[in-house]
């Protein structure tokens, strides 16, 4: 699907707005494709402390900090059910996905899991020192 205005003017816009208040700038890349978020982080790296995808729910293990400073992970991956498809009881998703039938995906019981970012940034200059992936299960 194609975006009805370009995201990667957008965010020029509204960084330089944002880097009159503070250097640090964390941008959340909700994104369909790894191709797109890895452009994103090209495209901002050294103007903003970190981009972190989501969407996809699968935590990737790319995280890394660009040459120009900018903490960069292509999807930081789901908070929810341990035992499910993307958070949804895996029989309604394997029935909706085997009959092409509509289907509610209802959400998963049991055990949850957070994954997350940490980040280390300089407040001064707002790059980005260290970045480590996160998975916590409950």
């Amino acid at each position: 699907m194609n975006p009805a205005e370009s995201p990667f003017l957008m965010v020029e816009e509204v960084v330089e707005e944002l880097r009159q208040e503070t250097p640090v700038i964390v941008v959340d890349f909700h994104a369909e494709a790894t191709s797109e978020k890895q452009a994103m982080g090209r495209w901002l790296d050294g103007k903003v402390s970190a981009v972190v995808g989501t969407h996809t729910h699968v935590a990737t293990a790319d995280e890394q900090i660009l040459p120009g400073g900018t903490g960069y992970i292509t999807d930081v991956g789901m908070t929810g059910p341990v035992e499910s498809i993307l958070g949804r009881r895996i029989d309604r998703v394997l029935e909706a996905l085997r009959t092409a039938m509509p289907v509610r995906f209802e959400v998963a019981d049991g055990p949850a899991e957070i994954s997350a970012v940490a980040l280390d940034v300089d407040s001064d200059t707002g790059r980005t020192t260290a970045i480590h992936r996160l998975r916590e299960r409950a």
